[in-house]
């Protein structure tokens, strides 16, 4: 199911070209007790700076679309561009980073080390890691901790350092799984406040896994119900919120109605029948 974009409040009208396209996309794993799929005929389209967040029962298809677009699987049938390009190519000219739901640091290198790693994979030079090391950095408000060891900082300053790790070598879509999923509540909002901040500093496009209604409602300019596996969109909603949005906006009777909206669409994917 797919809707026709409707631009947000606030937000800019630029540059909203296509970043992510799937048409008719199915996903099979094939296992030792048979045929399991895990995605169905999947339709969809992220524009340039979008805030997607997928929400949907566990086993629905979310990390499995997100593990798509980065080409850590591979569709069974339809198809999926990324920039225009499949996902293997997009992953070749380094499209996206990815946040997994735990942060995955080494324990033995530095936060600065640790942010550093992918720039030495890509063969970038001392200075040109410690620029980018320095810069996002201070996007995620961890100036003064580089020469600092995870096991020094909370988990959601490990979490602020693994964006902050595929942020470093400035990837136009952040592709990120569930990544507050693990810490608590108020920790949580206050990681929500600083994501929307840094994705209103970056213009990123970011595609976001949660099983959170108000989180998803919080932080979106659409959100994508996705349906018990096989995993199929149910609906797409279009958020109308104002692109600043303080913590209190959700007490507000347009946050809850899309709420409301949110949790009409994963219902019916419960009753959906094959």
């Amino acid at each position: 199911m797919e809707t026709d974009s409707v631009r947000p409040s606030g937000a800019g009208t630029s540059q909203r070209s296509p970043v992510i396209e799937a048409r008719k996309l199915d996903l099979t794993f094939q296992t030792n007790d048979g045929a399991v799929q895990a995605l169905r005929d999947v339709n969809l389209t992220i524009n340039k700076g979008d805030f997607v967040s997928f929400i949907g029962p566990s086993g629905c298809g979310k990390t499995t679309f997100l593990r798509v677009v980065a080409a850590l699987e591979h569709p069974t049938g339809g198809q999926i561009t990324v920039n225009g390009m499949s996902p293997d190519e997009a992953r070749r000219k380094r499209a996206y980073g990815y946040v997994f739901q735990a942060a995955g640091l080494y324990p033995w290198r530095t936060i600065a080390k640790n942010i550093k790693l992918p720039l030495e994979i890509m063969g970038y030079s001392r200075a040109q890691q410690d620029e980018q090391v320095a810069r996002v950095l201070k996007l995620v408000d961890l100036e003064g901790f580089g020469a600092k060891y995870p096991w020094q900082l909370s988990g959601g300053m490990q979490q602020r350092a693994s964006i902050a790790r595929a942020l470093a070598f400035d990837a136009e879509i952040l592709l990120m799984d569930e990544p507050f999923g693990a810490l608590d509540e108020i920790v949580r909002d206050h990681l929500n406040e600083q994501l929307l901040a840094l994705w209103d500093r970056t213009g990123k496009t970011i595609g976001f896994v949660t099983h959170s209604i108000p989180e998803a409602v919080y932080l979106s300019t659409k959100i994508v119900v996705m349906s018990p596996r096989p995993g199929r969109i149910t609906d797409v909603i279009e958020s109308t919120l104002p692109r600043e949005r303080p913590l209190d906006i959700r007490d507000t009777p347009e946050f809850l109605a899309i709420a409301h909206r949110v949790r009409e669409g994963l219902r019916a994917g419960h009753a959906y029948d094959d």
